[in-house]
């Protein structure tokens, strides 16, 4: 199963978030010459006190062990708010971490 490691930085009136996803991302030509299933992250969701934050469809473009960073308005959000992170893979799983903003 795989891990999520997460940054958040309240810089002025934005928040930037850096997050590692620790995924293997098998596409499926890869999956075909291991003879095993396809298996990549579809989706993607940040969510701060239970407002989207991001919200993004992948497909099997994203490296293995992919890193996104992104930023967005800090509308009310101070330091120490949770920025919850997750994603979902080709097979239904679903993995989430949580940080606060620094």
């Amino acid at each position: 199963m795989g891990k999520l490691k997460i940054k958040a930085k309240l810089k002025g009136d934005k928040v930037e978030v850096k997050c590692m996803f620790k995924h293997a991302m098998l596409t499926y030509d890869q999956a075909k010459k291991k003879g095993v299933d396809a298996n990549f992250i579809t989706h993607i969701t940040g969510k701060i006190d239970g407002k989207v934050v991001l919200d993004a469809s992948t497909s099997q473009f994203l490296s293995k062990n992919p890193i996104i960073k992104y930023a967005f308005k800090a509308d009310g959000i101070k330091k120490g708010d949770k920025l919850e992170m997750s994603y979902v893979d080709l097979k239904g799983n679903t993995v989430s971490a949580a940080k606060p903003v620094k």
